[in-house]
Parts: structure tokens; sequence; C-alpha cells
């Protein structure tokens, strides 16, 4: 089936006799068994329950991945992601990275013995491998440079080590299927574009072959930062207008940026050229702030993917606790300002970013 068709049906497997359309909500803790020794195939939510099991195979299909495992934030995603690793192993990530996964990598996972060197080119990542590298951990686009990585290219790298490829596809489900390209994990945060309406918390892996994945849900039944059944159903709905809302905001996206490509007081465009998340520097800091407090239609906030525009300042916001001279280098500084396109009308957010950019002129006491 075409993705899009995915999107709207999602799994096929029927768990109930009614012939409801829509998903239901299991929000059963614990399920009963036939009788001893026997199981359903569902006992413990915390394990496997129905209503995170349909987005599970959704989210598998779309993909393209042998399976998939929710839980309860793109952050728990990635935490039990590196309980793959032991204490040692090193691993190799893009230079320009989501300002959480940063944060683990810096203050968690170093401190459980793991290491990491980042690479901003296929050169790059080519040198930093060592005889302790286990994987190579990208972003692509990169957040919040929105530089472009060629996955098939990194995969090559990996394939030819046997290390594993981890592609954070956050920015670009629906437009990007990591796995066909050769990853080995897919990560999302499936409160940003998947769940789409800025009102869930959610994260989710996708393994390419089932043996990753019956080892990453033992180490989510262990951790125990499963999704819960509500949630599940909010990712469900979601991904059911994924197409759409994406075709729609990359539509809008576009003309944002040749707008700001034409602004005398923005600097410099960072844009991947497909997808809904715009970043941009302005020609001095008093600009940059000037916008987030005047901005109307757009709302001055953390979060991306959803129906509402947000625009977010990573120097204070996503990246906040990396040292300032990385940020610096990276070019996240105090004139840097990261948008995610929403679904309302283009020429109604461009009319927003002008009445915001153009008070500049107003005299501020």
């Amino acid at each position: 089936m075409d993705i899009s068709t995915i999107c709207v049906h999602g799994c096929s497997k029927q768990y109930d006799s009614t012939g409801s359309v829509a998903a239901p909500i299991y929000l059963s803790s614990t399920f009963a068994h036939p009788s001893v020794g026997e199981s359903t195939g569902f006992d413990y939510s915390r394990s496997l329950n129905p209503t995170r099991e349909h987005l599970e195979h959704t989210v598998a299909a779309l993909e393209g991945g042998a399976g998939a495992i929710g839980f309860s934030s793109g952050m728990a995603a990635v935490s039990v992601l590196m309980e793959l690793f032991s204490p040692g192993d090193h691993i190799v990530a893009s230079d320009d990275l989501y300002g959480g996964t940063y944060r683990l990598f810096n203050h968690i996972s170093e401190k459980n013995g793991l290491k990491f060197s980042y690479a901003d080119s296929l050169e790059n990542i080519k040198a930093a491998i060592e005889p302790a590298t286990k994987a190579v951990f990208i972003e692509t686009p990169t957040n919040p440079m929105m530089r472009i990585i060629d996955i098939a290219e990194v995969a090559k790298i990996t394939q030819e080590r046997g290390l594993l490829l981890i592609v954070d596809n956050t920015f670009l489900p629906y437009f990007q299927r990591p796995i066909a390209l050769g990853a080995d994990i897919v990560l999302h945060s499936g409160t940003k574009y998947l769940g789409g309406h800025n009102d869930v918390l959610a994260g989710l892996l996708v393994a390419k072959e089932n043996a990753i994945n019956e080892r990453l849900r033992f180490l989510a039944k262990t951790t125990g930062g499963c999704l819960s059944p509500f949630d599940s159903y909010l990712v469900i709905r979601g991904i059911k207008t994924l197409a759409i809302r994406m075709e729609r905001m990359q539509e809008s996206a576009q003309a944002i940026v040749q707008w700001l490509g034409a602004n005398s007081k923005v600097a410099k465009v960072y844009y991947s050229g497909i997808g809904g998340m715009i970043s941009f520097s302005l020609c001095d800091e008093q600009t940059a702030v000037k916008i987030l407090e005047r901005v109307k239609i757009i709302k001055y906030a953390e979060s991306l993917g959803g129906a509402e525009s947000l625009i977010t300042y990573p120097m204070l916001q996503t990246h906040a606790d990396m040292p300032e001279n990385e940020r610096n280098a990276r070019g996240i500084d105090a004139r840097l300002l990261r948008l995610s396109v929403g679904l309302e009308s283009a020429k109604d957010l461009i009319a927003d970013l002008e009445q915001a950019i153009g008070s500049i002129h107003e005299k501020v006491d």
C-alpha cells in the first residue's frame, strides 16, 4: 500500500468483534488468563497492550521495519536505546543534535561508561570510528541547523564495519524511510509530527530486524517507560492525517523560506528543502527577541510538528544545556530562531512574521 493509505488504516489486526473503525482504547492494566499456562497474548500492559500494539504495528509498517516499540516520550526511547550498549562502547553521533539527546549522552550515558564522538560530515564520521565503536547515531535534517546527511552513504560505512546505524527521523516521517536506505534502528519523538496536535508525549523505536526489536522490547519491559493506552490512541489518531499534514506544512514552509530569504532583517535561512522545519538567523539579537515577543498567530513555545506553528529560541530552550562555546561553534547563538510551520494559512504566518519584524523599527525604551 501507499504510505498515505498506511497512515489512514494502520494496523490490520482486529482486536474486537464490533466492527469499530477507530482503534479501541484498552485501559486495562492486566489481562485474565484463559487457564493455567495459557495467555490471550496480553498479560500486563507494561509488557504489551492492544492499543499500543496497534500503534506499534502501524509505525513499523510506515517505516518498513520488523517491529516498533512505543515509549512515554522520545527521551524514554533514546534512554532504552542506550541500554543496547556496554561500558567502554563508543558511538559516533551527528555534530548537530537535539539538545535533549546531547544532554543524555553527555550527562547520563557517559557517566555510565559510554563514549561519544561528534562528526559533521561523512569523512569525519569515518575518521571518528575506532575499535570500540558500536554504532553511528545521526539526525537528518539536523536540529536545529537543518543539515542533510546522506543516510545511504552512512549506511555503507556502518555495514562495511559491522556497526549499527541509528537514525532520528522525527523531522521527516512520511517523507523519509531510513530503513530502506540502510538504517538498523529508527527513532521518533511521536510527540511531534506523528501525534501532530501538540497534545501528547510519545516516543518510538523501529528496528529493521526482529532480533534487535526483541532485545529492545525486553529492555522496554524491564525499564518500564511504556506508552499509555490513551496516549497510544492519540498518536494513532494523529498518524491518520500525517500525509496530508506533512504535504501542507511543506508547501507553507517553502513559501515562508522564500519570504525570509528576501527580508533584509534575516541574515541566513536554514532549510533542508523538504518538510516543515525552518531555522533562521537574524541580523542582531534584538530582532530575534522582538520577534519572539511580538508574534501573535505563531506561538513562542518548545516542541514542533503540531497543527499550531511554534517558534523556538534554541539557545534558551532546546539547547540550553549545551556549553555556550559548543553552541556558538554550531551556529546556535542569540540570533537563531527555529520555526515549526503548522497548518495555518501561509499568508497569515508570513503576515505575522512581517508585523513582528516590522515592529522592530519602533523606538525601544
